[in-house]
């Protein structure tokens, strides 16, 4: 697994898409939060975090497009699939290299905090809720894109595909409040993406929500081990 990381950590900045997905992580939050905080003199970064919710939702997927479809499209997902590496080892190393440059794009977050404490009172409770919320939200993002990536050969119909599942589990909350039949939109609404990440944002921290978030990281995990190990047989 360890070797897996290591190489996929290498390619991410031998390539341009670990450099640009850090990048657009900070500048873009740089910006909003200068618009939202900084220039109006607010110490409240809700704003900041709920962007990123949504850019995350896009540029996630770039991140992990290329995870295992390239090596698909290169017919080198054989030798991987025989080499002396379990499965599993095989897509943690995968996404924990994915999931490590995220952590990096979104590392500056919790800066801006100290940036606005030199002028402000700031709800620290609040910001780590939406900064947990965040890296929670991202692993399943991260899981999510890997397990699509398994699926096809093709890099952008990845991307594509994990945007709109991403998209999909994001409006489950306004998919449920149209829904007249109260128990299915009860369930859909307990799925929703959306709905457990604003708790972090109010700093609600709760058992069920981090569990709802880990959960849904080892089940797109999980299914990624079955493509594989489907493929390996076939």
């Amino acid at each position: 697994m360890l070797a897996i990381l290591k190489r996929e950590i290498t390619a991410y900045f031998t390539s341009p898409v670990g450099y640009v997905f850090v990048a657009v992580c900070i500048l873009t939050s740089g910006l909003w939060f200068y618009l939202t905080a900084l220039a109006s003199g607010s110490a409240d970064l809700s704003e900041v975090f709920m962007l990123m919710f949504f850019i995350l939702l896009i540029i996630v997927p770039v991140l992990t497009m290329r995870l295992m479809s390239e090596e698909k499209r290169q017919k080198a997902d054989q030798l991987l699939l025989t080499a002396p590496v379990s499965l599993t080892g095989l897509v943690l190393g995968k996404f924990l290299s994915a999931y490590a440059v995220f952590l990096l794009g979104v590392a500056v977050l919790p800066v801006y905090g100290i940036v606005l404490s030199f002028f402000a009172d700031v709800s620290w409770l609040t910001i780590w809720g939406n900064f947990t919320g965040l890296i929670l939200l991202g692993g399943m993002y991260a899981a999510l894109g890997l397990f699509v990536s398994s699926l096809t050969e093709n890099q952008m119909i990845a991307a594509v595909g994990s945007m709109f599942l991403n998209m999909v589990i994001f409006l489950m909350n306004a998919l449920a409040a149209v829904i007249p039949v109260k128990f299915i939109s009860n369930a859909l609404g307990s799925i929703s993406v959306f709905e457990r990440y604003r708790q972090f944002t109010l700093g609600v921290f709760t058992l069920p929500n981090v569990l709802f978030f880990i959960t849904g990281i080892a089940i797109f995990l999980f299914l990624t081990v079955r493509v594989l190990e489907k493929r390996r047989w076939a």
